[in-house]
């Protein structure tokens, strides 16, 4: 068994291959999501939006490779990948607003604040809270990497991966062992 042929990737079986790929990425947008939350970025509506796709892809990747890896119906297969596709697409179409509107490109949501704020039941809590609530615009960019924002990172990972998915969808079929 080489790298090439292990027991969960086989690149004999690509669209496997592929929904497993898939899988591991949507964690890993997830996981540094979640990371740079714990460093103190605090979402706003858009960034809670965007993540979405990447929550409900994880299970249906896997599913699919698990399809695959059964040796399903390849239609089955097929259309987890074209709902994939659909989940990235709508993930990065928000990225793409919200970093439109972060550039000033057009405005953004008049709704947008922090993904994190609680309201108090209790009218007394409610002068103390306002003190401790971060309000995060959806329109400035918390921090730029390399020049791009969350955001904009979102659009460039949704890009690689509608790409996959679409790629995974028009593989020909290959004869099954």
């Amino acid at each position: 068994m080489n790298l090439l042929h292990t027991r969960f990737l086989d690149v004999d079986r690509p669209r496997e291959s592929i929904a497993l790929l898939l899988a591991f990425a949507s964690l890993a947008v997830v996981g540094a999501a979640w990371s740079f939350e714990y460093l103190g970025f605090v979402p706003c509506k858009l960034c809670l939006i965007q993540r979405q796709p990447y929550y409900m892809a994880i299970p249906i990747a896997l599913v699919a490779w698990g399809v695959e890896r059964i040796a399903g119906p390849r239609w089955v297969t097929r259309l987890l990948l074209v709902v994939l596709a659909g989940l990235y697409l709508w993930g990065g179409s928000v990225g793409f607003y919200q970093a439109g509107a972060e550039w000033g490109y057009w405005p953004g949501p008049a709704d947008c604040a922090g993904g994190g704020a609680t309201i108090p039941t209790a009218a007394s809590d409610l002068l103390g809270s306002l003190s401790k609530v971060k309000v995060v615009d959806c329109t400035k960019a918390q921090i730029r990497i390399l020049g791009l924002s969350f955001a904009g990172w979102n659009v460039l990972a949704s890009t690689g991966l509608v790409s996959a998915a679409v790629l995974g969808v028009l593989l020909p079929d290959r004869a099954r062992r």
